[in-house]
Order: C-alpha cells, then sequence, then structure tokens
C-alpha cells in the first residue's frame, strides 16, 4: 500500500503504528485510529486469519479488508489509516531527529511483564527514549500526590535511595511530587529508574534532570500516548495500570481517600493483584493510606524501613508473612490473577470505572456538559460515552433547562433539604 522509510522499525510496527498512531496536529476530521481495545479486536481477528500485522501492507490484504465490520471497525476506516505512510514517515523521522523510539507488542523490546499481566489490555505501542532493556527487570513502583510534605519526600528518598544502592529499578509515573521525587533520588545514587508518562515525552527526554541518566543508561521514559500530547485526566488514569504491571511490588507512599490518580491505581492493583502492595504505615497518616491497609495493603513505617538491609529479600518475606485476605471479588492465592482479565471487557468500561470517582466528585454541583468536559479534561465525544453510562446505571440525574447534570445522591440530598427545610 506505501513504501514507508523504516527508520529501524519492524514492519509489524510499522502496521501498528499506522492503524494506532497520530501524526501531527490533530484534526475534527481526521480518522480516528484504533483505541486499545479496538486494537486488542483487531489482534484477535488477525490470528483468526493466520496473519501478523505486516500482512495488512500487502496489496492482496484489501479485499479482506474491505470486508471487516465490528461496531466502529470498518473496512474503509481502516485502508484510510494504512494509506499514511507518507505522515508515518515524516512523524518517525521527527522522533528519531529527537532521540525517540518506538516499539509495538511484535517487538522484542516490548515489555514481557504487561503482555502476562495485563494481556490484551496491553497497549499496542509504546513511545520512548532511553534504554529499552530496563522495560524488562521489573522493580519497585513508588507513587503518591503531588503535594508533599517533608515526612513525605523524607520516606520516598528513604526507600528510593535504598533501592538504587540494592540495584532495585524504581518504576513511577514521573508526576510532580513522590512520582518525580522517586526517580530523581535513585538515579542521583547511581540506580535506574523507568517513568512511565502521561504526557510531553517529547519535553521530559531532553530535560536537565534526566540528561546524565539518559546518556548513561540509567533511565529509560515510555508512553503509550503520542509523544506530544498535553496532559490529559483519562490517560494519567489509564497508566496507572502500566506502572503497577511493570513492577515486581509496589509502595503508595502517600494518597487520598476515593479521589486521585494514587488512590484509583492502588486500589485497581488491590482487585488485580498484578503486584503486592506497601503502603507507607506510621503516624500522621492520610485516611487514603489507611483505607489501602484496611484493604489488603502491607504496612511499611519509616522505622523499619531505616533497620532494613536487604530490601529485596524484606520486601518478599513481608508479603510472605501478609495473611491472605478472601473476598467475593479476590482470587484464591494473592499471586493468581482473576480468571476475568481486563481485556475481556472494553477498556472504556475499564477506565469508566477508574474515573467515576472523579465524576462524583465534580458533579456534586450541577454542571453542563461543557463545564464537566473542561474540568476534567475529557474530549466532548468520551465525555458523551461516560455520562450516558453514569445515567445508564443511576450514578447520576439529567436535569433540563438548560442540559445538565449532577450526582445522583446530591440531587437526592437537595431534593430532601427543599421538602424539610
Amino acid at each position: 500500500m506505501n513504501n514507508i522509510d523504516e527508520h529501524q522499525l519492524s514492519p509489524d510496527t510499522q502496521a501498528i503504528l499506522l492503524l494506532c498512531g497520530y501524526f501531527g496536529k490533530k484534526t475534527s476530521k481526521e480518522i480516528k485510529p484504533l483505541t486499545p481495545s479496538e486494537y486488542a479486536w483487531l489482534a484477535q481477528w488477525l490470528q483468526s486469519q493466520e496473519m501478523r500485522p505486516a500482512d495488512l501492507l500487502e496489496p492482496g490484504a484489501t479485499v479482506k479488508i474491505k470486508h471487516i465490520a465490528y461496531k466502529n471497525i470498518t473496512g474503509g476506516r481502516l485502508l484510510s489509516l494504512l494509506m499514511r505512510g507518507g505522515a508515518l514517515a515524516l512523524a518517525v523521522e521527527a522522533w528519531t531527529n529527537k532521540g525517540l523510539w518506538v516499539i509495538s507488542r511484535s517487538d522484542s523490546a516490548y515489555p514481557v511483564r504487561l503482555k502476562k499481566q495485563l494481556r490484551q489490555a496491553a497497549p499496542p505501542i509504546f513511545y520512548g527514549a532511553g534504554q529499552q532493556t530496563l522495560l524488562q527487570k521489573g522493580g519497585l513502583a513508588v507513587v503518591g500526590s503531588r503535594e508533599v510534605d517533608k515526612q513525605i519526600t523524607d520516606f520516598t528518598k528513604l526507600i528510593s535511595k535504598k533501592s538504587a544502592q540494592q540495584q532495585i529499578c524504581i518504576i513511577s509515573g514521573g508526576a510532580r511530587g513522590v512520582d518525580t521525587e522517586a526517580m530523581v533520588t535513585a538515579l542521583t545514587h547511581g540506580g535506574t529508574a523507568i517513568g512511565v508518562l502521561t504526557d510531553s515525552l517529547v519535553r521530559a527526554a531532553v530535560a536537565s534532570q534526566y540528561r546524565d541518566a539518559l546518556r548513561e543508561e540509567r533511565l529509560v521514559l515510555i508512553t503509550p500516548f503520542d509523544p506530544e500530547a498535553r496532559f490529559h485526566v483519562g490517560n494519567a488514569m489509564a497508566r496507572n495500570k502500566y506502572v503497577y504491571a511493570l513492577a515486581d511490588w509496589a509502595m503508595v507512599v502517600n494518597s487520598g481517600y476515593q479521589e486521585g490518580g494514587t488512590w484509583a491505581g492502588a486500589t485497581e492493583n488491590l482487585k488485580a493483584r498484578w503486584v503486592p502492595l506497601f503502603v507507607r504505615n506510621g503516624e500522621s497518616l492520610p485516611t487514603g493510606n489507611q483505607e489501602l491497609l484496611n484493604q489488603g495493603a502491607i504496612g511499611l513505617d519509616k522505622k523499619t524501613l531505616q533497620n532494613i538491609t536487604d530490601l529485596r529479600q524484606q520486601l518478599a518475606q513481608l508479603v510472605e508473612n501478609k495473611p491472605l485476605q478472601i473476598t467475593e471479588e479476590a482470587p484464591d492465592t494473592y499471586h493468581q490473577v482473576e480468571e476475568k482479565t481486563i481485556e475481556e471487557e472494553p477498556l472504556e468500561k475499564d477506565l469508566f470505572e477508574v474515573v467515576w470517582p472523579h465524576f462524583e466528585q465534580q458533579l456534586m454541583t450541577e454542571k453542563t456538559e461543557k463545564e464537566l468536559a473542561e474540568c476534567l479534561d475529557i474530549l466532548p465525544k468520551q465525555l458523551k460515552i461516560w455520562l450516558k453510562r453514569a445515567l445508564d446505571t443511576g450514578k447520576i440525574k439529567k436535569l433540563k433547562k438548560p442540559v445538565r447534570y449532577i450526582n445522583a445522591d446530591a440531587d437526592k440530598k437537595i431534593q430532601q433539604e427543599s421538602l424539610f427545610g
């Protein structure tokens, strides 16, 4: 179909990029690339046809592609995406000139842990900068809130320094606060780090705080999103599972309660049981930390951490000594993944459950679609899908003249107050 300048991309990765990637400025008239869940369906279709992604670029594949029709995946849409060879070549050249690379699920450099933990929910594409081999090594995910105090900072620095000294890779989201503190501390003490970013990979790859570590091959920065994308709350929520699934253990330093990305990622991990979850314990704990401990996370206080000489061994021992908590939703062993895995459901459904607390909080007061989209930084089309789901499940109410929405519980409270004065 197209002669694509390879720039060291495998044929499969070229095809997957054409199907799933954004090249240049987005426009309303642009054919939308496949979402991860849409590509997951297409991957299954390819397998049923005994085809690889690269086979879609062969002239003979056009006939088969034209007959595809599944929800929003049509032959016409796929053919239009596959015809973007020129735009892809320019984009890949620009990324390469900025020191970036691209890997797909078909490449050996793609993190095996993500495939194993997330299966079809693992993103089809990663953009990155730095040492790819770090993606296979596991490590300790350290996450927490953006707002930090001395107590939070000291704990983050302590566990990150110990990890670096004992050659345990730090994995985090690169956000302001705990995430960045953990990564920078590990790198300062000669360790290694993986940053799973939600936005601006292009800027992060040339940031002064990461320059030396990238050159020394002690850091890798990756994102499944457009490397020039701006921050988006939906991307931040979706990113959480990748941080956890790349690790051997996870450490929550500080978390809000039933709000924020740290809480959402931690509770998602507790449910899916990708990795053992540790939470900073001790005095003056935020409610979120305590509730995570109540839900089965393993406590680790600063004094215990200070006395640990073999962090890897101690973490494993704490996991082994943790009493098993069985719930109706939990699997029957700590490490067993639920049979009903995430990829069996549309990713949009999974993501709704993650972002719902943010909807719930914003809709404690009435808001129009435009106001809600601005508050959550969500595209109007995606917002309509989630609003419909919330309406269908009775989570929110739709008010008219003008059309606006409100949390069902908040509306009920308002009605009661109006009745009883």
